[in-house]
């Protein structure tokens, strides 16, 4: 196309690729890794990252979702106890995050995350124990929505390592967060429309929207094929090397 700066998206072709890969397969770090690149890189503000973020996770989360589905990853009733919650929680963060600066508490959050995902490779090294229903669903949704708004990503981070914490299966943890991701992202990308505008959505996202939506088959069958304690693992690593780099980059 005449005029489009395609030397400009295609780097975050390859990110938003290898972003969606790794969340596809491990139920996280999709946002993170993107809002952290587009903020501390490309000096986007915090609100309009994750309007761009969002808008393209509508798309990602639809066809990630489709590959869980498919290859039953996805535990339903789990999934409609997440939602709703989910869906409230993105709304008060998006419109937190449009008239106040949240990234104050985001190192804090972090440092929690951190600590999750240290003692889930305690875990994975151990053996992982027979899987238990979770328990605490819907307060986890709640601040999974919230936080996934207001700093750009969080969702995975929160509720997939959170639900693992509980000694829900990996897999169909993994598979049932990022198909409820859909209806977070749709409704968050919606919140920021109305509050924002088009004006919201950079020219970055248009590359990790064509990445996201090359990778977002593939984790459906990665998540599968990969047995629960290496999974448990690389969620574990990737949560604490993440959370300790927003860390240092915050100091």
């Amino acid at each position: 196309m005449a005029g489009f700066a395609w030397d400009q998206v295609l780097p975050f072709v390859a990110v938003g690729f290898l972003a969606q890969l790794v969340d596809g397969a491990l139920g996280m770090a999709f946002g993170l890794i993107n809002s952290t690149l587009m903020v501390s890189l490309l000096g986007v503000s915090p609100a309009a990252a994750s309007a761009s973020i969002h808008a393209v996770e509508a798309f990602t989360t639809a066809a990630s979702g489709a590959s869980h589905i498919a290859h039953r990853n996805v535990d339903w009733r789990l999934l409609r106890r997440l939602v709703l919650p989910g869906i409230l929680g993105g709304v008060l963060g998006a419109g937190l995050l449009v008239s106040i600066d949240a990234s104050v508490a985001r190192p804090f959050v972090m440092a929690y995350l951190a600590a999750i995902g240290l003692y889930l490779l305690f875990r994975a090294w151990q053996g992982t124990p027979e899987p238990r229903a979770p328990r605490v669903i819907a307060p986890l949704g709640l601040v999974g929505g919230f936080l996934d708004a207001a700093g750009g990503g969080g969702w995975g981070p929160v509720v997939t390592s959170n639900l693992l914490l509980q000694g829900a299966d990996p897999r169909r943890t993994i598979g049932t967060v990022n198909t409820a991701e859909f209806f977070l992202t749709a409704t968050i990308s919606a919140t920021f429309l109305v509050t924002m505008g088009p004006a919201a959505f950079t020219l970055a996202a248009i590359g990790v929207l064509i990445g996201g939506l090359l990778a977002a088959p593939l984790g459906g069958v990665l998540a599968k094929r990969v047995p629960a304690r290496p999974l448990m693992a690389l969620v574990g690593l990737l949560l604490t090397a993440t959370s300790a780099y927003t860390i240092w980059r915050s100091w």
